[in-house]
């Protein structure tokens, strides 16, 4: 496995910076902070990686930040993984010619997995993400999401992780929804049980870190990187700490 990675996030909505509470849009908090201003800090600050959302698109499709996109790589030099609303082919080349290093592709990775598959054989394990967002339904399975979390797939993430893993994924991003924009910590359980069940993918802990010491159990958890949301924008945990880890 390569070495561990972190990933400031930057999750874009009618052209803010907004976090979501559980995935929910109806609990938006919005900070006057222009994206690209946003991503030159985290650059400045050390970061060399970068988690970029499109929030309207996730749940339209239609991915829109490609001239932001361009941008971030033209003036921070960050290396960019990003997505929401990739739905087509056109959707990951676009990105791709955009500047991204890598597509995060959600819902549809749930809803058509061999289509998703295809696009790793043809593009390279190393420009694409599948994000298998969760939720642990009442019977302790988890569920996926989809849509921007707005609909739930018949699918679950053990099924799902492991058909990824056994065809050949490398990079696979996972955030328990409950916990997501919350702080109150990654869960640790869900990524020991991925690691357990599909010990070769590369797993990105998201959702609820607060502080140094949350980054520091993923990566000690084994994944391979982990998204810092909310507690960097209000400065509940510094960029600087995250990155000496």
């Amino acid at each position: 496995m390569s070495g561990f990675t972190v990933y400031p996030a930057i999750d874009v909505r009618e052209g803010r910076v907004v976090r979501l509470a559980q995935g929910d849009y109806a609990r938006q908090t919005s900070y006057e902070r222009d994206p690209l201003e946003t991503a030159r800090r985290y650059a400045d600050q050390g970061a060399t990686w970068l988690h970029l959302v499109d929030l309207d698109a996730a749940r339209a499709g239609g991915y829109t930040l490609a001239p932001l996109l361009s941008e971030i790589r033209a003036f921070t030099g960050l290396r960019v993984q990003t997505g929401g609303g990739v739905r087509e082919r056109d959707d990951v080349v676009r990105i791709l010619a955009a500047g991204a290093a890598r597509v995060v592709i959600g819902s549809l990775a749930v809803k058509d997995p061999e289509r998703v598959l295809g696009w790793v054989d043809e593009f390279g394990v190393d420009r694409i993400t599948v994000a298998l967002d969760s939720r642990q339904d009442e019977a302790g399975r988890w569920r996926l999401p989809v849509h921007g979390w707005t609909e739930t797939a018949a699918s679950t993430l053990d099924e799902l992780a492991v058909r990824y893993a056994d065809a050949g994924l490398e990079h696979l991003l996972s955030t328990d929804i409950a916990r997501d924009g919350m702080l109150s910590g990654p869960n640790g359980d869900l990524y020991a049980h991925l690691r357990a069940i599909a010990p070769g993918l590369q797993v990105q802990a998201s959702g609820g870190v607060r502080d140094v010491a949350d980054v520091a159990a993923a990566k000690a958890q084994g994944c391979a990187g982990i998204v810092l949301g909310r507690a960097l924008l209000e400065g509940k945990l510094e960029l600087e700490e995250a990155l000496a880890c």
